[in-house]
């Protein structure tokens, strides 16, 4: 007699329905497992023994063989003890086979046979839909994840004797209804009215939150990069259905989903330590994870201390930030993640910091000055849009009782600039569907929409000649002019949005 129980491996950020098969042979008592699996599978053995036998059930004395297919594909994690307790429960005669029909099991089984949070299940109930399944039996913890994907019944199953329960038609799961509890965001940000002066500042991430723009932002210690960088998620505007699922798959994987927090409504904010590996920022490892810069997709990486990371870890960064994935190749194969993410990067002007500060002097050699700014390299530098100054804030105004503008007062600019980008890139006219803000835009797309006129063809021309722009430095200033017209609700690119956006080029702090 064999039994066949579905279940599902996670490749990538994409759910592989798995058959598990069990059946037995003559010889010594035993279970063995084929089909790639990793120790974490072979080691279900001993859980799923233990478990069915605390589930008051008995547990075949044969050597049982089973097969997790398809075989080519590795699996890991204790995802598969529930579907192969399973298998063993049907095969030893307790439950019939079409008890099972058109369901798909999920978790890893406890000694006593609780049933566990397993990571993944977001892709892994999409791959259900998608291929024809009905219902999903998962873990209670992880119910509300699964029932995130429409038209599939998710049982939140506790214990292994309660599923068994239910399946033998004794004490049936009622399936789980989705609650509409307001989830608290991963991260609170900074109220622009908080922040003292720093309004070219404010400015400068008003126009990068409106277009998705990078931004790098140069200081003296304690100047306020790092408050400002993290009042950015308070402006941007909110995510969509479609981006919150696209999130919230992406730390489902990662096994980074807060608990209570199925779904991810707020936009993701990161802020690694400069000591990372390159591996822990773009993702990898033998069976290849997100990095940092997939789980900054549709939200904001900040890089504090700029220069200290790696230049090895930096370098990396180059190629998701300009085609929005990021490629892992292993020798068993390829494995591509979203890494549509705004970079926010804060760097002191010297080693000592306080080089150009306007009240303390700098103690740093010249030589020592360049070596350090240097460390940033020309083409990473020529992929962030806007490059501001942050300098000291005074004492009058530090101590001041005034408030600025709120981040929702900003927060509705920036949606009203992104809502005639929306209209612009989802035009039938427009080939630009997968296009979400201006710095998505693509060559064709500058073309189309970055039209200058004479006075700006003339400005540029004389920026292109003094400041030894490169090409992706005059598309780059083109697609900040859009976002700044956008903002100023202006259909053409007048002077001053170009000569704005002329001032966010960066600028030689040595002379």
């Amino acid at each position: 007699m064999l039994s066949r129980v579905y279940s599902c491996a996670v490749v990538g950020l994409e759910g592989v329905i798995v058959e598990v098969e069990v059946d037995y042979t003559n010889g010594l008592p035993g279970v063995t497992i084929v089909g790639l699996p990793d120790a974490a599978v072979q080691e279900s053995r001993e859980r799923v023994q233990t478990a069915v036998k605390n589930a008051g059930l008995h547990f075949p004395r044969h050597r049982i063989v089973v097969n997790l297919s398809p075989a080519a594909i590795r699996k890991e994690g204790p995802a598969y003890d529930l579907p192969i307790a399973l298998g063993v429960i049907i095969l030893a005669g307790f439950l019939p086979q079409d008890s099972i029909e058109g369901a798909l099991f999920v978790g890893e089984l406890s000694l006593d046979g609780v049933v566990r949070h397993t990571r993944g299940v977001l892709p892994m109930a999409a791959a259900a839909r998608a291929n024809g399944f009905k219902r999903i039996f998962v873990a209670e913890s992880d119910a509300g994840e699964a029932a995130l994907i429409p038209d599939l019944e998710v049982y939140p199953v506790q214990t292994l004797a309660h599923l068994y329960d239910h399946l033998a038609g004794r004490r049936f799961i009622e399936p789980y209804l989705p609650t509409t509890d307001s989830i608290e965001p991963l991260f609170t940000p900074t109220d622009f009215s908080e922040i003292k002066g720093q309004e070219h500042v404010k400015r400068a991430l008003e126009v990068a939150a409106a277009g998705g723009h990078n931004v790098l932002m140069v200081g003296s210690p304690g100047s306020g990069k790092t408050l400002l960088a993290r009042a950015l998620p308070g402006i941007l505007p909110e995510m969509s259905i479609e981006e919150s699922l696209d999130v919230t798959r992406i730390f489902s994987v990662a096994d980074q989903l807060p608990a209570g927090t199925p779904l991810i409504k707020y936009r993701p904010f990161r802020s690694p330590h400069h000591t990372i590996s390159h591996a822990g920022l773009v993702g990898g490892g033998n069976i290849p994870k997100p990095g940092e810069i997939s789980l900054a997709h549709r939200g904001v990486l900040f890089l504090d201390e700029f220069p200290e990371f790696g230049s090895r870890v930096l370098e990396v960064m180059r190629q998701p930030m300009e085609d929005k994935v990021v490629t892992i190749s292993r020798a068993k194969g390829s494995l591509t993640f979203s890494a549509n993410f705004q970079l926010i990067a804060a760097m002191n002007p010297c080693p000592c910091g306080y080089y150009g500060d306007s009240q303390k002097p700098c103690t740093c050699a010249p030589a020592v000055v360049t070596k350090y700014q240097k460390r940033i390299s020309g083409p990473m530098l020529d992929r962030i849009d806007i490059h501001i100054e942050v300098p000291r804030v005074d004492y009058e105004k530090l101590s001041g009782n005034k408030l600025g503008e709120t981040s929702e007062t900003i927060r509705q600019r920036v949606q009203a600039a992104r809502n005639i980008q929306q209209a612009r890139f989802t035009n039938p006219d427009s080939q630009s569907s997968n296009i979400v803000c201006n710095s998505d835009m693509r060559v064709g797309e500058i073309r189309q929409f970055c039209q200058l006129k004479d006075e700006g063809q003339s400005l540029m021309r004389a920026a292109m000649s003094q400041m030894n722009l490169s090409a992706r430095a005059y598309h780059r200033i083109l697609k900040l002019a859009r976002t700044i017209a956008d903002l100023a609700n202006s259909e053409e690119i007048q002077s001053p949005h170009l000569a704005e956006a002329l001032q966010y080029r960066p600028k030689l702090m040595l002379s």
